[in-house]
């Protein structure tokens, strides 16, 4: 944690970073928090029925699925951001369909 905030203050000052603290911790925060409810939710109710480590695969692959929704109804990324990514134009013209962004 120290490392990462000397890292955000000397990119602050090197290179007139503009980084919101709501924007880079608290929604990334908040994503966090809702895909590790969800994922233990998940795995405590197959794990009953099916083995454990299917039951971990199969609350891993939803977990992902999971931050990744949180991540866009939070809007935690612009649009530019999104574009970045790899196939990003392809998943800003869903999201735009979509009405999210």
């Amino acid at each position: 944690m120290v490392a990462f905030i000397i890292s955000i203050i000397s990119l602050r000052r090197t290179i007139k970073l503009d980084l919101t603290f709501s924007k880079f911790v608290v929604k990334p925060v908040i994503a966090t928090g809702i895909m590790a409810v969800c994922s233990y939710y998940i795995y405590s109710v197959i794990s009953g029925i099916i083995s454990a480590n299917l039951a971990t695969i199969i609350a891993i692959v939803l977990a992902i699925i999971i931050y990744g929704l949180a991540v866009i109804v939070l809007k935690v990324f612009s649009k530019e951001e999104i574009q970045m990514l790899p196939a990003g134009n392809k998943i800003c013209k869903i999201l735009e369909k979509l009405k999210i962004y």
